[in-house]
């Protein structure tokens, strides 16, 4: 395969979220390996207790506020926050992080077929309600089953792509990039978000890895050492923004890797039961995926392991990659070798994608993080035959004069096994450093709160700072970036500066706008006004990151909210019309008829703790009456 042939089949990934055990977001996962830190942790009591039941290890990776949430970011009343599953939740979060890291508008994405690609097996929260009994199996559980994870993001951005859970076990999330990667390929899909995410609310795996003999004793994944035991399980959640690359070098977006291949595989019958994994099924996924990358496996300078810490798997999987990934290679370049679970745990059906982030950022930082808890190599596998290394502490990968290639693996207990292979962006051209300059420039901010829009203002002045990230770019592509790459809130803020020290004046106090040529324009943004920033910046500008938005989040967790009059209305109308309505629409006609009613003033007696008088309810004829007569009934019960 030519150079152009490959580059016409690879996908870029530009934009990447994430939230793991002991870190939330990329760069704090980064310094959290950097570091060589193991943010592994007791178990919640509030999840479950660990001490009552006969669990391995109280420890896993676990993620804090999972009930955090800006519900009014997301058009949703504190009901229906409560009642949905964390894990849409944080995925909502997730995905909006992503785009903006790929510097993408979600407002001019609506529409598109883009694709979106969920790798999860669990639905803990409908599991814990629905063993309630009759009274936790309430309409509003129809919201939590799986297959709304990724349909809540195509509704939420209007997304019109394949929209789909992909459940292999341990490999979910890995073989939804390599789903992704096809609708890419084969031009279903403009754009692809492939995701994976993994809240665990309940012991019930636990418990049976432990009969199993699959938990880590001690709560820590050890991959390859003499006494791993087993792994540890944990949360996580993770996205990443594919598009074909020719597309995204056309775009000017920022690429943070290069996927060149992937490829998937059952065992088959190559091992003696469906449970048990095959080296034969592995060494074919990885021979697959590199022919696939039409890059030799010998080149390969590092893979971020399955490196679960089983002491069968680990063994096996090191011998398929010395054996695939050895062929070849020069005694001076030991393929490295390292695992993510060492640090924050398992994330199971998400642990594929936790791997992929680490890899790009060992691209992007060309160095390959410590894999921890690795004292005693383990002894079956043969260390000396295979040219395999892995690190002890921060290690450089090597200049090969060729752009650095990493492979990521997934094993599930599905005998699914998936391998993607990436590599190094080419470097491009880029604007030269900061230099001062005399040309004034609109930094335009917005948000959908004024709170959340000072939060904003803030984290740009720290950004902007001699020692703040933003540093690093030019005045105008910072400025252009947030004017083109941002999608545009109600509430707006405009400053105008032509250098990074003007900025931050302008951001902490007085805006001092008068007077100055582009003063119209500011308040012109301001007003709510659609502005033409090509015209304004006078041609495109070069993309560069810029902060997130800043969440304004509360905690929303089944049973703990008491329903106000608004939020009393909204679980009337979702737990019980049966078509479309607005305020002008009859209850009877929306399907809440009598009998309706009188399970409705039971239910609602219930919910807000007052006395609901049957005859007064069942005069209500309009949804805006229902609505009304609710305020009136939450007011009464504050």
């Amino acid at each position: 395969m030519n150079r152009s042939d490959a580059d016409a089949r690879s996908v870029a990934v530009i934009g990447m979220s994430c939230r793991l055990p002991g870190a939330s977001t990329t760069d704090e996962l980064w310094a959290l390996l950097k570091d060589g830190v193991d943010a592994t942790s007791e178990t919640p009591r509030e999840r479950y207790d660990t001490d009552a039941l006969p669990i391995a290890s109280p420890r896993a990776g676990h993620l804090e506020r999972i009930a955090e949430f800006d519900a009014d970011f997301f058009g949703m009343s504190a009901t229906e926050a409560a009642e949905l599953d964390p894990q849409q939740r944080l995925l909502l979060m997730t995905t909006w992080e992503a785009l903006e890291d790929a510097g993408l508008r979600p407002d001019l994405l609506a529409g598109t077929r883009t694709g979106v690609f969920v790798g999860n097996a669990r639905a803990d929260y409908l599991e814990l309600s629905l063993r309630q009994g009759p009274e936790g199996a309430t309409a509003s559980q129809l919201n939590n089953f799986r297959s709304l994870l990724p349909a809540r993001i195509s509704h939420t951005f209007d997304f019109r792509g394949p929209s789909l859970v992909v459940d292999t076990a341990c490999s979910s999330s890995l073989v939804a990039v390599h789903q992704a990667v096809q609708s890419l390929r084969a031009r279903e899909s403009p754009l692809a978000l492939a995701a994976g995410v993994n809240i665990k609310l309940r012991p019930d795996e636990a418990l049976v890895m432990t009969q199993a003999g699959g938990m880590a004793a001690d709560g820590r994944s050890k991959f390859g050492d003499a006494n791993a035991d087993g792994h540890a399980p944990s949360d996580a959640v993770a996205v990443v923004v594919l598009k074909r690359l020719t597309d995204a070098l056309a775009d000017g977006d920022r690429v943070r890797a290069v996927i060149r291949g992937s490829a998937v595989g059952n065992d088959g019958r190559t091992s003696d039961s469906v449970l048990n994994p095959s080296l034969e099924g592995q060494i074919e996924v990885l021979r697959w995926a590199y022919e696939d990358a039409a890059i030799d496996p010998a080149e390969v300078d590092y893979v971020e392991a399955h490196g679960s810490g089983a002491p069968a798997l680990d063994s096996m999987e090191l011998t398929a990659l010395g054996r695939v990934l050895g062929e070849g290679r020069p005694a001076d370049h030991p393929l490295l070798v390292g695992s993510v679970k060492t640090n924050i745990g398992h994330p199971e059906a998400a642990g594929g994608m936790a791997g992929l982030i680490k890899a790009v950022l060992c691209l992007e930082h060309g160095q390959v993080p410590a894999s921890l808890h690795l004292t005693m190599p383990n002894p079956a596998v043969p260390w000396d035959e295979l040219p395999v290394k892995v690190p002890h502490t921060l290690t450089d990968l090597p200049e090969a004069g060729r752009p650095t290639v990493a492979g990521i693996s997934g094993q599930g207990s599905s005998a699914l096994n998936a391998h993607v292979v990436i590599r190094r962006p080419e470097p491009v051209d880029t604007p030269a450093p900061p230099t001062a300059t005399r040309t004034p420039h609109v930094l335009a901010l917005s948000a959908r709160s004024p709170a959340a829009l000072a939060a904003l203002a803030r984290s740009y002045a720290d950004y902007l700072s001699p020692d703040g990230a933003g540093s690093a770019y030019r005045v105008r592509d910072i400025c252009f970036s947030a004017a083109t790459r941002r999608q545009h809130h109600a509430h707006r803020l405009a400053v105008i500066g032509s250098s990074h020290e003007e900025l931050v004046a302008s951001l902490t106090g007085p805006p001092g706008l008068g007077g100055r040529p582009l003063s119209a324009v500011a308040d012109r943004y301001r007003r709510g006004e659609d502005v033409d920033w090509i015209a304004v910046f006078g041609g495109a500008g070069h993309y560069v990151p810029l902060p997130a938005y800043p969440w304004q989040t509360k905690r929303y967790w089944t049973g703990e909210q008491r329903d106000d009059g608004d939020d009393l209305a909204s679980w009337v109308l979702r737990e019980h019309a049966r078509t479309g309505f607005d305020d002008t629409s009859t209850l009877t006609d929306i399907g809440i008829d009598s009998l309706a009613k009188l399970r409705i003033v039971v239910e609602l007696t219930k919910r807000s703790s007052q006395e609901v008088d049957p005859e007064e309810f069942g005069k209500l004829r309009t949804v805006g009456e229902l609505r009304r007569w609710t305020h009136a009934l939450g007011a009464a019960a504050r």
